[in-house]
């Protein structure tokens, strides 16, 4: 690839009919641009710096189908910039040095180049390194995408010379209004097929995307493929559904469904029945709700239900959540099949819970009160002659490892937040703390 055989970047969107409908469709203006309002509506951050031709490098972080390719396109095409695109999973460090040699002759002439590189966080923390004094001096202006942690995943003296803007999923509607353009689109989309789509066939679509646009996209044009191939001049439901290759349940993620279904499975757990909980489980997850909002509430339920009377549920949902993101679908679903059938029959305690809500209610209704003397620490002189830690008895150093010592503030003193049940393994708690109490009294003799 040579930067000087590469013509002036044209505006995107002049896609061969070829090519799938959401390449076709990319947007070729930011006022196109669907999405990343927080950073592209008037007056934003992203949006200013593109205004004002900031020449800065930035990264884009954000899930796929989120519009980071495009917007790339879009800035070099209103910053008059010639456009040099890679993958780091197709392409090497070798390669992208030359282009960067290339683009610094080119400079020297007046020739502005932005690098976009896509899925950066897949080259090492070494061959970043290569970047770094092309930007440092200007010659290129570096885009990388990622869809991973850049604090994580991006070298930190790259970071440091480059803007993070976050990009997120959009939502149903943002989605919807994407696919209803596509439909309407005579020259890139679908309008010269004359084919409709019904409202419950776009929700259909939008609800599957899990906020990713080119995905939502591709089951738009394979739905098209569907109906002209049958003679129709809609697209329903049930072809939405077929295009996806999935059964569409009666299921809304924003709307009733989503709250009743997600409060069954959190009251089936409760009540420790594992055959409700994994029915609610799996009506969920087919109808294509996030797992990872399905694995938040798992673990939910273990600290508010389970508690300390099975301490590990806590563990075990976690792994689930993360096994669920490290396997992805199907095979994480049984991960989270295993966590709820395990909190529906554990022992069961809201103790934990009720006792943080008397505090948090403690918190709102009294005065904050400064933390009592003996329990403070004393690291200079002045604050030893001021008596921090003063008649501090450290608890290892007295017998039963318990000191006749008041820890809460004089307004709250003896106050009694956790009382544990006699459920599970907060039976033993029950009587460690029934031992604590009688070691006190003793002491207090």
């Amino acid at each position: 690839m040579s930067l000087f055989d590469a013509s002036p970047i044209a505006a995107p969107g002049g896609r061969a009919k070829q090519a799938p409908l959401a390449e076709r469709m990319r947007p070729r203006t930011l006022d196109e641009y669907v999405g990343q309002e927080h950073l592209l509506a008037p007056g934003k951050p992203l949006r200013l710096a593109i205004e004002g031709d900031d020449a800065t490098s930035m990264i884009f972080w954000g899930p796929p189908g989120t519009g980071k390719t495009t917007l790339a396109k879009i800035i070099a095409h209103l910053t008059q910039a010639s456009f040099i695109e890679f993958s780091a999973v197709l392409s090497g460090i070798k390669e992208i040095k030359q282009v960067m040699v290339e683009a610094e002759k080119a400079a020297d002439f007046g020739s502005r180049t932005i690098l976009f590189v896509d899925e950066i966080h897949r080259f090492n923390k070494a061959q970043q390194d290569a970047f770094l004094p092309y930007v440092e001096r200007g010659t290129i202006r570096l885009i990388g995408a990622t869809t991973e942690n850049p604090s994580f995943e991006i070298n930190a003296a790259l970071l440091s010379r480059c803007r993070v803007y976050t990009l997120v999923g959009l939502t149903e509607q943002q989605i919807i209004s994407l696919l209803r353009r596509a439909l309407a689109d005579t020259e890139r989309g679908l309008g010269s097929t004359s084919v409709e789509a019904d409202d419950d066939a776009l929700d259909t679509i939008a609800s599957y995307a899990s906020g990713d646009a080119r995905n939502a996209l591709n089951a738009l044009e394979v739905a098209d493929k569907l109906a002209q191939g049958r003679g129709d001049r809609t697209i329903t439901k049930a072809i939405a559904a077929e295009a996806l290759q999935r059964r569409v349940l009666l299921y809304d993620k924003k709307g009733e469904q989503h709250y009743d279904i997600i409060s069954a499975l959190h009251k089936s757990v409760r009540n420790s029945d594992p055959d409700a909980a994994l029915y609610w489980l799996g009506r969920m997850l087919e109808a294509g709700e996030d797992p990872m909002y399905v694995a938040r509430r798992v673990v939910r339920m273990a600290i508010e239900d389970i508690g300390l009377a099975a301490p590990e549920a806590l563990n075990l949902c976690l792994s689930a959540k993360d096994a669920m993101h490290f396997l992805g679908h199907p095979e994480g679903e049984l991960a989270l099949a295993q966590a709820v059938v395990y909190l529906a029959l554990a022992p069961k305690s809201n103790a934990v819970y009720t006792a943080y809500n008397t505090v948090r209610g403690d918190i709102e209704a009294t005065a904050a009160e400064p933390v009592p003397l003996h329990l403070r620490n004393a690291p200079t002189r002045l604050m030893k002659e001021l008596d921090y830690g003063r008649d501090y008895q450290y608890a290892h150093d007295v017998e039963g490892r318990v000191a006749d010592m008041e820890c809460l503030p004089p307004s709250l003193a003896g106050r009694i937040y956790y009382q544990p049940t006699s459920e599970g393994r907060e039976k033993l708690l029950a009587q460690r703390m029934d031992e604590i109490a009688r070691i006190k009294a003793d002491k207090r003799k």
